[in-house]
């Protein structure tokens, strides 16, 4: 009987401590393809976030396929430690070096000259820690950039 009741307390002690809900994806802004002066292209920009919840959490890891065109130009991995207010927006900043390989080097050439439009497709998710429970957020997003 006493099993019973400490492993209905520690359920219920977990159930209080995992999020209610999930933090939500919104939105990547000030998008920016920055030529690098020679080097290979670096896409920059802010991925927004929303934490409904009424607890804290922290920000852990962003690992983001960047497609362009259809084609896998760069990943963004990056490991963080990023506490995440309670019941708000929160931006995380986001960089990555674009493969001119993957895109294709003419085309490339081309863009930074004439001042192309890229579709730009970011694909995978970030995870978030609250109270020692892990959990993954889906990142899913699509715009139009042109070539400064």
């Amino acid at each position: 009987m006493k099993t019973n009741n400490i492993l209905f307390f520690l359920m219920l002690a977990l159930w209080a401590c995992v999020p209610k809900e999930q933090v939500v994806f919104k939105s990547i802004k000030n998008l920016v393809v920055d030529g690098g002066g020679g080097g290979e292209p670096t896409l920059k920009g802010e991925a927004v976030f929303f934490n409904p919840n009424k607890i804290q959490t922290t920000l852990k890891e962003i690992k983001v396929e960047v497609l362009v065109d259809g084609k896998k130009a760069a990943v963004v991995d990056q490991a963080m430690d990023l506490v995440i207010p309670r019941q708000s927006d929160f931006t995380v900043p986001i960089e990555a070096k674009l493969s001119l390989q993957e895109i294709g080097l003419l085309d490339a050439v081309i863009g930074f000259f004439g001042g192309k439009t890229y579709q730009v497709q970011f694909v995978g998710y970030v995870r978030v820690k609250v109270h020692g429970v892990v959990l993954k957020v889906p990142v899913k997003y699509n715009e139009e950039v042109k070539l400064r």
